[in-house]
């Protein structure tokens, strides 16, 4: 088992990442402040996990209740959300109940944000069971839902007490939901280091294979980048933006097509290509990085062209961003391969050129 510590002060907590470990009750006891679980799970992860995590918890003495939502990134909504309160209001959990999220990133981001609302706040430990929640979502307290008019723009920032990754989990992934996963993995190379973006070229097929030691390895170089950052910029006044390279972008393609029509991953994809268009256009990037950012993605299986909503419809949709300020759009773009860059002025035009060039 490898164990990372996301520092925030008296609200740090460990991500222990390895197999096996949805077993171990142990790990979670001790941050539990009562031994009291409500579960959060999902139609597909809860058939496969639930039970054995249960199992675990109830034969270490812990009382557990729990409530499966339906799949999907289309019910990530204030109907299904209430579903979660019904629950815990149902099993008369109090705030000292712990809730746990085991599932992707739509549980994770839902579990939190229930969490931090449900009287005022009850502790919520994370058990990812996607390579996108693992590497990203579940580290970092960042918990939402979606509205028509803009992905994850009502939630909270609401730190868990445990990130638990069983890498176990991955061998029942689609092949479709690890790529999807990939993208936000290559997106630390991206960003910030370029030294794992080398690594990545190198062991991309290890990846797609899942074998454990690879997995293992992006998962906690991953995690590790997400931690500094998140530890430097908690609720994202500056550095921490440079961790949604091509989410602006991205959203925009979810939300214009329909929630989970595309994979958040796949839109990521995406629109980091936009991104990077946009930054050879601005001078920063020549056509060998282009060349080599579209081979990576493409080796993970990931699209690399956007849909074609048109580029009026892409920056209307991108101007409901959380990152819009004072009214101008600030993008995160690439000053080089592993050198991310918030930017607030590049022309319209320019971006509407990128969009259509990456489009269709």
């Amino acid at each position: 088992m490898r164990t990372l510590n996301v520092a925030l002060g008296d609200r740090a907590y460990p991500i222990h990442i390895g197999r096996g470990l949805l077993d171990r009750a142990d790990l979670i006891l001790p941050y539990l402040k009562t031994k009291r679980v409500a579960i959060v799970t999902n139609d597909v992860v809860g058939p496969l996990y639930l039970g054995r995590l249960q199992a675990a918890l109830e034969a270490a003495g812990v009382r557990v209740a729990s409530v499966v939502l339906p799949d999907g990134e289309a019910h990530k909504d204030w109907p299904t959300l209430n579903r979660i309160f019904d629950m815990l209001l149902a099993e008369r959990c109090e705030r000292s109940t712990t809730l746990v999220a085991l599932g992707g990133g739509v549980v994770g981001d839902m579990g939190g944000f229930a969490a931090s609302c449900y009287q005022r706040g009850m502790p919520f430990i994370q058990i990812p069971t996607t390579l996108l929640a693992q590497v990203d979502s579940s580290v970092g307290g960042k918990t939402a839902i979606n509205h028509p008019l803009g992905k994850n723009m009502i939630g909270a920032f609401y730190q868990p007490k445990l990130v638990l990754a069983d890498i176990d989990t991955l061998n029942t992934l689609p092949a479709r939901e690890l790529s999807a996963g990939l993208a936000e993995v290559i997106k630390y190379g991206l960003i910030r280091d370029p030294a794992f973006l080398e690594w990545l070229e190198q062991n991309l097929e290890p990846l797609m294979a899942r074998e454990p030691e690879a997995l293992a390895h992006a998962i906690e170089v991953s995690c590790r980048n997400k931690a500094e950052v998140v530890a430097a910029d908690e609720t994202e006044q500056g550095e921490r933006a440079l961790l949604n390279l091509g989410h602006t972008f991205g959203h925009a393609i979810e939300t214009g097509l329909g929630y989970g029509e595309w994979l958040h991953g796949e839109a990521v994809a995406a629109g980091t290509m936009m991104a990077a268009e946009l930054s050879r256009r601005l001078g920063w990037l020549d056509g060998a990085d282009l060349a080599r950012t579209v081979a990576l993605f493409e080796r993970a299986a990931l699209p690399v062209r956007g849909p074609t909503l048109g580029a009026g419809r892409y920056l209307e949709l991108m101007s409901h961003d959380k990152k819009v300020e004072a009214g101008k759009l600030r993008l995160i773009l690439l000053h080089a391969l592993g050198k991310a860059v918030i930017h607030g002025e590049a022309p319209q035009a320019d971006i509407a050129a990128a969009i259509e060039a990456c489009c269709g």
